[in-house]
């Protein structure tokens, strides 16, 4: 265990190493830590030892990062989970819980468990070789033990008690496993398949409840059939949004509304928050003009139109000059000035709970 003294100084370096990168912020955090669970967008890294080609430690992603380097984040610099880690002055970034050597400031503050392409159906991981959600939270059982021996007991508890926890997950379900592979549509329609997934999610939220999290931020599904590749997969030669798929994510964020609201009332511990991307993403692509975008059909990697982790190479593809004018850095995930926008409309909407 570490001894008081110590700990007290490991603290304070934590706050203090809040003044790089421009970024200073040395009032009390929001939230003791952040602590993220899910899939690519919130993912720093943790699949880049995995056997898996769902990956981004490569160019050109992080382009735009410190350093121009590829950390496994899938944008051209951050994500929403550092945005939000900036936000609540917590710290510059969330890293991988996986395959960085972390010092105890980095597990003091949070980390990210989450793993690009997973989902709530079981199925999802399996057919690309990523971490479930399942084993997201063995991890977060061995980081929990990982805290007591740095911090004590009682410390880790107020930790834990005081973080914001943040699970974003479901968009490779839908876009992948139901409509890209043959699996489930053989054996689900559209609200069979949305049922699936909520039943998934509720357990998820309910074991990450009994874990000990009092505040957990729920991320909805976006417009999935917008998005470049699906536009490219399902909006024939127009490559126009995919009704299909934007009605599976309607279905489903209407669905998590009433489970999250059920939920909040049967976890009298736990809150939890329905955070609401649809509507601002919706917006950055159908009128991006208005937010200085002028491309919001194709990514920044390659065509732009299917480039994504493996095929998204600057080995193999080029890059566009003009990254800020794009609302998608490849053909699945947005550029970090696109999170920018769609983290602020979600402090703007819901920072009030997320803090208070």
């Amino acid at each position: 265990m570490t001894p008081p003294l110590l700990l007290s100084l490991l603290l304070v370096a934590a706050r203090c190493c809040r003044c790089c990168h421009g970024w200073s912020s040395f009032q009390k955090p929001a939230v003791t830590a952040v602590i993220a669970f899910g899939d690519s967008i919130v993912d720093p890294g943790n699949n880049n030892g995995l056997h898996t080609v769902i990956k981004a430690n490569h160019p050109p992603y992080g382009k735009d990062l410190f350093n121009h380097e590829a950390t496994g984040r899938y944008s051209n610099g951050l994500i929403p989970t550092d945005l939000i880690a900036q936000e609540l002055g917590v710290k510059l970034l969330l890293p991988a819980y996986l395959g960085v050597d972390l010092s105890p400031e980095d597990l003091l503050t949070g980390v990210s468990f989450a793993s690009g392409a997973t989902g709530f159906d079981p199925l999802t991981p399996l057919v690309v070789s990523v971490i479930s959600l399942e084993q997201q939270l063995a991890y977060f059982d061995e980081y929990r033990g990982k805290l007591v021996d740095i911090a004590g007991e009682d410390e880790t508890a107020r930790i834990i008690d005081g973080a914001l926890f943040v699970v974003c997950a479901g968009t490779d379900d839908v876009a992948n496993t139901y409509f890209t592979t043959p699996f489930r549509s053989a054996e689900y329609d559209i609200p069979s398949y949305v049922e699936l997934l909520v039943g998934g999610a509720e357990e998820f939220l309910r074991n990450v409840s009994s874990r000990g999290a009092r505040k957990i931020g729920f991320v909805g599904m976006p417009p999935v059939g917008c998005v470049p590749s699906q536009r490219t997969l399902g909006g024939g030669l127009a490559r126009a949004c995919e009704p299909k798929r934007n009605e599976a994510a309607q279905l489903y964020n209407a669905r998590i509304q009433e489970m999250v609201a059920d939920a909040d009332r049967d976890l009298a511990t736990t809150m939890v928050v329905f955070l609401d991307i649809y509507r601002v993403l919706d917006d950055l692509m159908e009128r991006g003009d208005k937010y200085g975008f002028s491309e919001t059909t194709r990514g920044c990697c390659g065509t732009g139109t299917i480039e994504v982790t493996g095929l998204c190479d600057s080995r193999f593809v080029s890059v566009c000059d003009n990254v800020s004018q794009h609302v998608f850095f490849d053909s699945y995930h947005p550029t970090e000035r696109a999170y920018r926008i769609i983290v602020k409309d979600i402090f703007d909407n819901y920072g009030q709970v997320l803090i208070g």
